[in-house]
């Protein structure tokens, strides 16, 4: 279990999932997920959020060996996502007198995912930059809407200097798993929080103004130590701007041809020097692995068979999932086969058009069912054309 100790006044009462297969019915998890729960003692007691259906057993039993025989005066919602306020019924059930803490579009969706009559309950509506005092611990909200929904806030600790970050700053993975920050924070940025970049960059400058100690996300680790890292890569993922030189190369291959055809350009690419190369077989690799990757390096090769006299599904859904999460400022090459009527690029590049900032690169290699000679020296070309 990674350190989740805050301070002497902040406990972590989270879970980890090491079971669920899907993050979101879509996203795979190999090494599960954490869902954060954090509980601030002061004069008043404030518990951040709650946790997935899932956990909620155990996060109760966390949350009553924590407060042991004090009773929590606020439940700060700040994100409505089942994963985070799937606890929230049982949570009022067990503790009636709690004040529920959100903004004006928090208790419409907590009434419709819950049942749970705002009327019925005690709560607390706070606006931008509102304070509520614990003690000597006062909270202070700032909006976040669409990072990734709209009833997103944030809430800063004023006297210990806490970025309470909602699903800001979060990873994949179990807090008991092996895995580091980079390695599934970036997937999950892009793959979740993606399409909003311009939203996270409106909340960077917010917290730009703020003292920041620790950021204490709804998923991974608490953040302690070289805080200005993990800021400069959100600043770089909300930009669109390539974290890295390299490419990915991106294929559906339907009876292997365009698949020899990639790994061919690969090692021409290697030979010229490319040391970062990046090959996904979208029939069978992990898509959101793919994005990342597409997101991560500065320049995509796509290459697709003509299928029914369009795309291959596979990379059509590639296609759908940049084109969703905002895929710009990007170097683009293609390969097309077709056996009587290559057209892929043709619909890939369709696709692309509807993308920011996006340089094609030349030659458009056409396979005619199996690699020949001349595609040998068309592959040397568009291998020159991206290096």
């Amino acid at each position: 279990m990674k350190d989740m100790f805050v301070s002497d006044s902040v406990t972590y009462v989270g879970v980890d999932d090491t079971t669920l297969d899907l993050f979101e019915s879509q996203y795979r998890i190999p090494y599960g997920v954490s869902y954060n729960s954090y509980i601030i003692f002061d004069e008043k007691i404030a518990v951040m959020d709650t946790v997935d259906p899932r956990g909620t057993e155990e996060w109760l039993a966390n949350v009553r060996t924590a407060l042991g025989e004090r009773k929590p005066d606020f439940l700060v919602v700040q994100h409505l996502e089942p994963d985070h306020s799937g606890s929230i019924r049982r949570f009022v059930e067990e503790y009636p007198e709690v004040t529920l803490v959100g903004n004006q579009k928090t208790f419409p969706m907590i009434e419709q995912f819950f049942a749970i009559k705002t009327t019925a309950v005690k709560t607390l509506t706070v606006a931008e930059g509102d304070t509520l005092s614990l003690g000597s611990h006062t909270l202070q909200f700032f909006l976040a809407p669409f990072v990734h929904w709209p009833e997103v806030m944030v809430t800063y600790e004023q006297t210990e200097k806490l970025l309470f970050s909602a699903d800001g700053f979060g990873t994949f993975g179990a807090l008991s798993s092996d895995i580091d920050w980079i390695t599934e924070a970036r997937r999950y940025y892009i793959n979740i929080v993606g399409k909003y970049g311009a939203q996270v960059q409106n909340l960077l400058k917010k917290a730009s103004g703020l003292s920041i100690a620790a950021i204490l996300p709804l998923h991974g680790p608490v953040l302690k130590e070289n805080l200005g890292y993990y800021i400069d890569k959100y600043l770089t993922w909300s930009s669109y701007t390539p974290e890295e030189e390299g490419i990915v190369i991106a294929y559906a291959s339907l009876h292997g041809n365009t698949a020899k055809a990639v790994r061919r350009l690969e090692e021409i690419l290697r030979q010229k020097g490319v040391q970062n190369v990046a090959v996904f077989d979208l029939n069978r690799d992990d898509m959101s692995v793919a994005i990342e990757y597409a997101y991560r390096y500065d320049r995509l090769v796509l290459a697709s068979v003509t299928y029914d006299a369009s795309l291959f599904p596979a990379m059509e859904d590639f296609l759908y999932h940049l084109k969703i999460k905002n895929f710009q400022n990007r170097k683009v090459g293609y390969i097309q086969n077709g056996t009587w009527a290559p057209a892929s690029a043709r619909f890939m590049k369709a696709q692309i058009a509807e993308m920011k900032n996006i340089t094609e690169v030349e030659p458009v290699v056409t396979i005619r069912s199996a690699l020949s000679a001349a595609n040998l020296t068309e592959l040397e070309a568009l291998a020159d054309a991206l290096v």
